[in-house]
């Protein structure tokens, strides 16, 4: 007996009880659908994880102040203000696998233009931003080198502030005010979307970081906020991050055994633990997912060992006019495989469909896992294997004397 002629029969079989093998369908085809809808969103939102910090910028070093103890009192991180802007460059001068670095100042800032105003987070930054950030221009250009010695009053927008303040409006070249101080608008940066942290990126203001110090917080001192370096590779940020601990540490004079007064984070970690917890939260999930898969085989075999006992004594006619048990077998498995892989295929479809629809909704980046439909099809067929084996084995091992006496 071919192969062709198995399967037309193992359908002929299938087909004559339509609602039952529908009914047996639907539990692979919630089990594949399942696993496909997981895996492929926690796929979408490990990539999203990795284009929100793409977004912030490839290959960055945060260097923040450390802690103070005052009185007895220990401080928390940032209490102390010891970061000046000539660390920074001293850094970029000394550290050869730097490849550019900005002195950070931030403060809040209400802005007013026209009829329009809005309150948002003013960042200072050097002219170098850009490069280190990955960020964009929409529209115009950014503040020059000689604006930060200046101290000039430039302001380049958030793509959310723009859309407050200059609804319908060019804001290039416009005069907005900045906690009622005069600020030419030179440039729109490019929309990024919300942060890791759910922070709105765009609504914010760049402006040169002495701006900041010296006309909106009015600070006596050359402090900064924090530094942001970018390495020259991802590859660097390591060898960098010992030699920036190093240079600072010779800097501020602190001797072997003294803690650090500043904190050099390394982007990567970061990235490391998001793309590690997405990573295990999309194996739970699919795990979670293919028991329903386990459960759907256990479905297959129930059915099959009812149908070889209604079918016992036309299995006894098929051995009575030569059929041999492993034909016999073979169909049995036939039928069971059929199902599965037609379960499978449908709640491929469906999961993937579930999967772009959620995607969608969440506003994450819809990512259909080849490799999971590639699986959860193999694991499909393996079900109805694994599960049809003892009802087929059983069919074929029926005495076909016995198969004809049964009623």
């Amino acid at each position: 007996m071919s192969c062709w002629t198995i399967l037309k029969i193992a359908w002929r079989a299938l087909a004559r009880n339509k609602m039952r093998s529908s009914l047996t369908l639907l539990g692979m085809v919630i089990g594949v659908g399942a696993v496909i809808t997981m895996v492929s969103l926690g796929q979408a939102a490990q990539r999203m994880v990795e284009q929100q910090i793409a977004s912030v910028g490839p290959n960055l070093l945060f260097v923040t102040p450390g802690s103070r103890n005052t009185g007895g009192v220990q401080m928390g991180a940032g209490a102390s203000a010891t970061l000046t802007d000539s660390d920074v460059d001293a850094i970029v001068r000394e550290v050869p696998l730097v490849a550019a670095a900005t002195p950070m100042v931030t403060t809040r800032g209400q802005m007013i233009f026209g009829n329009q105003n809005w309150a948002s987070r003013v960042e200072g930054t050097n002219e170098r931003a850009p490069e280190i950030r990955a960020w964009g221009l929409q529209r115009g250009e950014f503040f020059t080198g000689a604006d930060v010695r200046s101290a000039s009053r430039v302001v380049v927008l958030g793509h959310t502030v723009a859309d407050r303040l200059f609804e319908g409006v060019d804001p290039i070249g416009q005069t907005l005010r900045l906690n009622n101080l005069p600020f030419r608008v030179t440039g729109v940066l490019e929309a990024k979307g919300q942060a890791l942290t759910g922070q709105d990126q765009d609504d914010m203001v760049v402006v040169p970081y002495t701006t900041v110090q010296k006309k909106l917080k009015r600070t006596a001192l050359a402090v900064i906020d924090n530094a942001m370096i970018s390495t020259i590779s991802p590859l660097a940020s390591r060898v960098a991050e010992a030699q920036i601990t190093e240079l600072m540490r010779q800097r501020h004079n602190i001797h072997a055994g003294d803690p650090d007064d500043f904190r050099v984070r390394n982007l990567a970690d970061v990235a490391q633990a998001a793309e590690q917890t997405t990573l295990i939260l999309t194996l739970l999930l699919g795990s979670i997912a293919a028991v329903s898969l386990i459960v759907g085989g256990i479905g297959i075999m129930n059915i099959m060992l009812v149908s070889v006992t209604e079918r016992t004594r036309e299995i006894g006619i098929r051995m009575a006019v030569g059929a041999r048990a492993s034909q016999i077998r073979l169909q049995f498995l036939a039928e069971s495989v059929m199902l599965s892989l037609v379960g499978g295929l449908i709640g491929i479809v469906l999961g993937s469909a579930g999967a772009a629809g959620i995607a969608h909704a969440l506003k994450w980046p819809t990512f259909i896992s080849l490799l999971a439909v590639v699986v959860a099809f193999v694991f499909s067929a393996a079900v109805g294997i694994f599960f049809g084996y003892y009802p087929a084995h059983r069919a074929a091992s029926l005495d076909p004397i016995e198969a004809l006496r049964y009623e």
